[in-house]
């Protein structure tokens, strides 16, 4: 079994399976720092060595950074760490070059990196203007050294079409796509399609409800265990509800049976098979699922089980809307559990 890789820019090539850091983050339980740091070494040797964190997602530059100062001059070097640049909501309206470069350094001293491997913008209200003069400034910081390549988070078509004509030279955007939610292939496929630009894709296993552990169980009560059972049971809801996903379940689980893997492997197979998908971010606190994870490296999806899943998703076209236009409504149920001010000092 071995790790597939994508070349994501020019000589810049990642592990199609990123170990993503929102878990090791609040809202997740509490977390064995000492233990999470040390689990991501077996990430590393297994082949997965492209990492996803943020600079709001609290902690975790500087857990990677501490995992980094472990690893002799060899194993750094085959490390690679995705970040983001996610201003404050409440900042939007003072964000300058300054200010852009300011967080920008405060990563690179907590992931104790010389550049950041790429840098993932984000924007959250788009009726405060800055959006593509702030794409600017990453881009400036690119032209010094300090990013080596400059991505989106969560941008619709529009917004995104805007900072690549601008002349933000954007690799990829990271998105939420999976079996559920298949919303980046609408108006934003079109643009991958005439621009090059890759998706790094969240949430494809749904934090979780996409396994064995949800196969025929009862929607669960309130209140959820964590941040991310809330977020994708309302994508369940748009699915088409609890019994549609429970028909998917039971598709999947043949699917998975046949070709001796899980659930999740079988979701996670099929979203990095879509057009423009680079690479697919699961979730990890530790690596206790690792084997199962990479077991997405070791079949394939055949006709026939495409097939089977065409026609179940013909069924439940999932969320509408382009990408990420449902969770920027601050007074809808998607908008109402977000969290917004995160990057303090």
């Amino acid at each position: 079994m071995t790790v597939e890789r994508t070349e994501l820019s020019p000589g810049y090539s990642i592990a199609r399976l990123l170990r993503g850091g929102w878990q090791l983050a609040g809202g997740h339980g509490d977390i064995e720092q000492p233990r999470a740091i040390a689990d991501m070494r077996a990430f590393l040797d297994a082949g997965v060595t492209t990492f996803d964190c943020a600079d709001i997602y609290t902690g975790v530059e500087a857990m990677i950074g501490e995992f980094r100062a472990t690893l002799p001059a060899e194993d750094r070097a085959r490390l690679q760490v995705h970040t983001k640049f996610v201003p404050d909501w409440s900042d939007l309206p003072r964000v300058d070059f300054d200010y852009v470069e300011r967080i920008i350094d405060r990563s690179l001293l907590r992931l104790k990196a010389e550049r950041l491997d790429l840098v993932q913008f984000h924007w959250w209200n788009y009726a405060v203007p800055g959006q593509v003069e702030t794409a600017l400034h990453l881009r400036e910081l690119q032209l010094r050294g300090k990013i080596h390549n400059i991505g989106g988070t969560n941008f619709d078509t529009p917004s995104t079409a805007a900072m690549i004509e601008a002349g933000v030279p954007l690799v990829s955007m990271q998105v939420q796509y999976s079996l559920l939610d298949r919303r980046p292939a609408g108006l934003l496929a079109g643009l991958a399609a005439d621009s090059g630009l890759r998706f790094l894709c969240y949430g494809t296993v749904a934090g979780g409800f996409l396994s064995s552990r949800w196969l025929s169980q009862p929607a669960p009560a309130e209140p959820l265990a964590n941040r991310s059972l809330v977020k994708y049971r309302l994508i369940i809801e748009e699915f088409g509800g609890w019994d549609a996903f429970q028909a998917l379940l039971r598709l999947l689980d043949g699917i998975a049976r046949k070709h001796g893997v899980s659930i999740t492997a079988v979701a996670t197979r099929w979203v990095l098979d879509q057009p423009h998908v680079a690479g697919a971010i699961v979730g990890a606190r530790y690596a206790e699922h690792l084997p199962d994870n990479l077991a997405v490296f070791r079949f394939a999806l055949d006709a026939g089980d495409r097939a089977a899943i065409d026609a179940l998703l013909a069924q439940h076209p999932g969320p509408g809307g382009d990408t990420y236009t449902l969770e920027r409504d601050r007074d809808g149920p998607h908008g109402r559990i977000m969290k917004y001010d995160l990057n303090k000092e």
